[in-house]
């Protein structure tokens, strides 16, 4: 369904909501066409039912056989997500009466876990020496991810008075999802890599940039650009070519809780807000302890056999 068929006249208030999170809320078109797509998909599976007469026992419907087409239980929140916004919207501006989505959750799916290098490959990944300007540059990116556990937009958000506050202090300070302020320590590695990139990157920068990590051009990096790049990186050192920024943050979380096992502190310092998102590393630490306990132990030994 399009978000304002003539055929259907509940395209007119869908399209009326499509235009308020582009023109007012200022949401990305990537983000609104999202909501388009998810809020069509409702309408063409309750197809001829007005929207003031879409009821809890409808959306469960739909989610049900969305679920049953394959949809994951993270994808079907979402999908929920938009449905429940554009009630919303249409009880505010339209005059209808409750939300039908008020109610209904998503299934919940298994939860992966997050994917986490090896402190052996970590090493492999780093260690290599970094010669031209812009690999000076890669190294410092991932060595900081690596250190401090940093959001890609994190470390892209970074300014050049900041990094040279991390070289004094030892420690980084920044702002993450929720306007979250938090300060990180800095390893010996990532400031060294810090204060090399420092020296190359005067010639390559433009003069009113205030940006850490630049690009070819002098400007601003972007997170698409660390992505390609750590690729590059990983498959160089024999790597799985899946490693993504978020691998070096969740290779962060693990390692830090394999050595000291507070997971408070690791919850403090990826930011997180609340400590049940950070316990699924106590799951990689289990899985750490667990393969150890199979390779050393006697009795694991004679089982295998």
């Amino acid at each position: 369904m399009s978000a304002g068929p003539t055929s259907d006249p509940r395209g007119e208030p869908l399209a009326a909501y499509l235009r308020n999170l582009s023109d007012e809320r200022r949401l990305s078109a990537h983000t609104v066409r999202g909501y388009a797509r998810d809020v069509a998909t409702l309408l063409d599976l309750v197809p001829d039912v007005p929207l003031e007469r879409i009821g809890a026992h409808a959306v469960r419907r739909a989610v049900a056989r969305l679920h049953a087409q394959g949809r994951s239980g993270r994808s079907l929140a979402r999908t929920l997500s938009a449905w429940r916004g554009f009630f919303a919207w249409l009880a505010r501006h339209r005059g209808l009466t409750g939300n039908p989505c008020a109610g209904v959750r998503a299934p919940r799916g298994p939860r992966a876990l997050p994917k986490a290098l090896s402190p052996d490959a970590a090493a492999r990944l780093l260690d290599p020496a970094a010669e031209a300007a812009l690999e000076v540059r890669d190294k410092a990116v991932f060595e900081l991810a690596y250190s401090s556990g940093l959001r890609l937009a994190e470390l892209v958000g970074l300014d050049v008075d900041q990094a040279r506050a991390i070289l004094r202090a030892e420690e980084v300070t920044v702002t993450g999802k929720g306007g979250k302020t938090r300060t990180v320590p800095v390893g010996a590695h990532a400031r060294a890599a810090l204060a090399r990139w420092l020296e190359a990157r005067g010639p390559i920068a433009l003069p009113d940039e205030p940006a850490l990590f630049v690009s070819a051009r002098g400007r601003r990096i972007a997170p698409r650009s660390i992505q390609l790049r750590l690729k590059r990186w990983a498959r160089r050192a024999g790597l799985d070519g899946a490693v993504h920024p978020h691998v070096l943050r969740h290779s962060f979380a693990s390692h830090v809780l394999q050595s000291a096992g507070d997971l408070r502190a690791v919850q403090e310092m990826l930011g997180h807000a609340s400590i049940s998102t950070t316990q699924v590393y106590t799951k990689l630490d289990f899985q750490h302890l667990a393969k150890a306990y199979d390779q050393a132990h006697p009795r694991a030994r004679k089982r295998r056999e």
